[in-house]
Protein backbone atom coordinates (compact mmCIF):
# COMPACT_ATOMS: atom_id res chain seq x y z
CA UNK A 1 0.00 0.00 0.00
CA UNK A 2 1.26 3.47 -0.78
CA UNK A 3 1.18 6.52 1.46
CA UNK A 4 -0.39 9.84 0.48
CA UNK A 5 1.05 13.22 1.38
CA UNK A 6 -1.01 16.39 0.90
CA UNK A 7 0.46 18.82 -1.60
CA UNK A 8 0.88 22.58 -1.40
CA UNK A 9 -2.06 24.86 -2.25
CA UNK A 10 -2.48 25.35 -5.98
CA UNK A 11 -3.80 28.37 -7.85
CA UNK A 12 -2.38 28.83 -11.35
CA UNK A 13 -2.64 31.91 -13.53
CA UNK A 14 -1.68 32.59 -17.14
CA UNK A 15 0.70 35.56 -17.26
CA UNK A 16 1.71 35.56 -20.92
CA UNK A 17 1.91 33.65 -24.15
CA UNK A 18 4.18 33.66 -27.19
CA UNK A 19 4.88 31.75 -30.39
CA UNK A 20 8.42 30.36 -30.43
CA UNK A 21 10.08 29.16 -33.61
CA UNK A 22 13.02 26.78 -33.35
CA UNK A 23 16.41 27.37 -34.86
CA UNK A 24 15.58 24.86 -37.63
CA UNK A 25 12.84 27.23 -38.90
CA UNK A 26 10.29 24.37 -38.90
CA UNK A 27 9.86 23.76 -35.19
CA UNK A 28 7.18 25.93 -33.67
CA UNK A 29 5.56 25.95 -30.26
CA UNK A 30 2.94 27.97 -28.45
CA UNK A 31 4.40 29.03 -25.09
CA UNK A 32 2.17 29.58 -22.06
CA UNK A 33 3.82 31.44 -19.16
CA UNK A 34 2.20 30.44 -15.87
CA UNK A 35 2.42 31.39 -12.19
CA UNK A 36 1.41 29.45 -9.11
CA UNK A 37 0.02 32.04 -6.71
CA UNK A 38 -0.06 32.17 -2.93
CA UNK A 39 2.86 29.92 -2.09
CA UNK A 40 5.86 30.68 0.08
CA UNK A 41 8.89 31.57 -2.04
CA UNK A 42 7.17 33.56 -4.82
CA UNK A 43 10.51 33.73 -6.67
CA UNK A 44 10.16 29.99 -7.30
CA UNK A 45 6.57 30.16 -8.56
CA UNK A 46 5.83 33.63 -9.99
CA UNK A 47 7.51 35.09 -13.06
CA UNK A 48 7.46 38.70 -11.79
CA UNK A 49 9.29 37.66 -8.60
CA UNK A 50 11.64 35.14 -10.24
CA UNK A 51 14.20 37.58 -11.58
CA UNK A 52 14.17 35.72 -14.90
CA UNK A 53 13.55 37.35 -18.25
CA UNK A 54 10.86 35.61 -20.28
CA UNK A 55 12.55 36.75 -23.51
CA UNK A 56 15.90 35.42 -22.29
CA UNK A 57 14.26 32.15 -21.33
CA UNK A 58 12.73 31.84 -24.82
CA UNK A 59 16.11 32.45 -26.44
CA UNK A 60 17.70 29.72 -24.31
CA UNK A 61 14.84 27.29 -24.92
CA UNK A 62 15.11 27.79 -28.68
CA UNK A 63 18.77 26.80 -28.53
CA UNK A 64 18.34 23.82 -26.18
CA UNK A 65 18.83 20.23 -27.26
CA UNK A 66 15.60 18.45 -28.01
CA UNK A 67 13.60 21.56 -28.81
CA UNK A 68 12.15 20.52 -32.13
CA UNK A 69 8.76 19.65 -33.50
CA UNK A 70 5.35 21.23 -33.20
CA UNK A 71 3.35 21.65 -30.02
CA UNK A 72 3.12 23.81 -26.92
CA UNK A 73 5.12 24.70 -23.82
CA UNK A 74 4.02 25.32 -20.25
CA UNK A 75 6.61 27.50 -18.52
CA UNK A 76 6.49 28.07 -14.78
CA UNK A 77 9.51 29.68 -13.08
CA UNK A 78 10.38 26.31 -11.50
CA UNK A 79 9.59 23.86 -14.32
CA UNK A 80 9.08 23.94 -18.07
CA UNK A 81 7.40 21.19 -20.04
CA UNK A 82 7.44 20.85 -23.80
CA UNK A 83 4.51 18.94 -25.22
CA UNK A 84 5.01 17.96 -28.84
CA UNK A 85 3.04 15.93 -31.29
CA UNK A 86 5.06 12.76 -31.86
CA UNK A 87 6.90 12.96 -35.20
CA UNK A 88 6.34 9.23 -35.79
CA UNK A 89 2.77 8.92 -34.53
CA UNK A 90 1.33 12.42 -34.48
CA UNK A 91 -1.81 11.32 -32.65
CA UNK A 92 0.39 10.95 -29.54
CA UNK A 93 1.47 13.86 -27.37
CA UNK A 94 5.03 13.53 -25.98
CA UNK A 95 6.26 15.50 -22.98
CA UNK A 96 9.72 16.49 -21.82
CA UNK A 97 10.67 18.67 -18.84
CA UNK A 98 13.46 21.03 -17.83
CA UNK A 99 14.29 23.26 -14.88
CA UNK A 100 13.30 26.67 -16.17
CA UNK A 101 16.27 28.55 -14.71
CA UNK A 102 19.04 26.49 -16.33
CA UNK A 103 17.21 24.17 -18.76
CA UNK A 104 18.71 21.08 -17.19
CA UNK A 105 16.57 18.03 -18.00
CA UNK A 106 14.07 17.09 -15.32
CA UNK A 107 12.92 13.55 -14.67
CA UNK A 108 9.14 13.15 -14.61
CA UNK A 109 9.26 9.71 -12.95
CA UNK A 110 7.04 9.21 -9.94
CA UNK A 111 6.62 6.32 -7.52
CA UNK A 112 5.26 2.94 -8.53
CA UNK A 113 6.49 3.18 -12.12
CA UNK A 114 4.29 6.17 -12.94
CA UNK A 115 5.33 9.36 -14.71
CA UNK A 116 4.09 12.88 -14.08
CA UNK A 117 1.83 14.18 -16.83
CA UNK A 118 0.53 17.55 -15.74
CA UNK A 119 -0.63 19.88 -13.01
CA UNK A 120 -4.09 21.46 -13.30
CA UNK A 121 -3.05 24.32 -15.61
CA UNK A 122 -1.05 21.98 -17.84
CA UNK A 123 -3.88 19.43 -18.02
CA UNK A 124 -6.48 22.04 -18.96
CA UNK A 125 -4.17 23.60 -21.54
CA UNK A 126 -3.26 20.14 -22.90
CA UNK A 127 -6.94 19.29 -23.30
CA UNK A 128 -7.54 22.46 -25.31
CA UNK A 129 -4.36 22.04 -27.35
CA UNK A 130 -5.03 18.41 -28.18
CA UNK A 131 -8.55 19.33 -29.29
CA UNK A 132 -7.16 22.07 -31.53
CA UNK A 133 -4.69 19.59 -33.02
CA UNK A 134 -7.37 16.98 -33.65
CA UNK A 135 -9.70 19.42 -35.41
CA UNK A 136 -7.07 21.40 -37.38
CA UNK A 137 -6.59 20.59 -41.05
CA UNK A 138 -3.06 22.10 -41.10
CA UNK A 139 -0.33 23.10 -38.66
CA UNK A 140 -1.12 26.73 -39.48
CA UNK A 141 -4.76 26.17 -38.46
CA UNK A 142 -3.57 24.63 -35.20
CA UNK A 143 -1.30 27.59 -34.44
CA UNK A 144 -4.16 30.09 -34.73
CA UNK A 145 -5.90 28.77 -31.62
CA UNK A 146 -4.98 29.34 -27.98
CA UNK A 147 -6.23 27.67 -24.82
CA UNK A 148 -8.93 29.56 -22.95
CA UNK A 149 -7.14 28.86 -19.65
CA UNK A 150 -6.68 32.05 -17.61
CA UNK A 151 -6.71 31.05 -13.94
CA UNK A 152 -7.94 28.15 -11.86
CA UNK A 153 -7.37 26.51 -8.50
CA UNK A 154 -7.56 23.14 -6.82
CA UNK A 155 -10.49 23.46 -4.41
CA UNK A 156 -8.88 21.25 -1.79
CA UNK A 157 -5.26 20.15 -2.16
CA UNK A 158 -5.41 17.46 0.55
CA UNK A 159 -8.56 15.52 -0.37
CA UNK A 160 -6.69 12.40 -1.53
CA UNK A 161 -4.69 12.33 1.71
CA UNK A 162 -7.88 12.79 3.75
CA UNK A 163 -9.62 10.00 1.83
CA UNK A 164 -6.71 7.56 1.76
CA UNK A 165 -5.32 8.15 5.23
CA UNK A 166 -8.76 8.28 6.85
Amino acid sequence: MFSVTPCKPYRAKLVGREILRGRDELSIFKVYFLDILGRAEPAKYEWAASGMSRDGFLDCLRESDGFEGVGFVTAFPNITKVFRFDPNVETILNVRAWNTSDLKPRDLSRGGGYSEFACLAEALIAADEYGFWARAATVEDYLQQWSVFKEDAIARHDKLAAFWNG
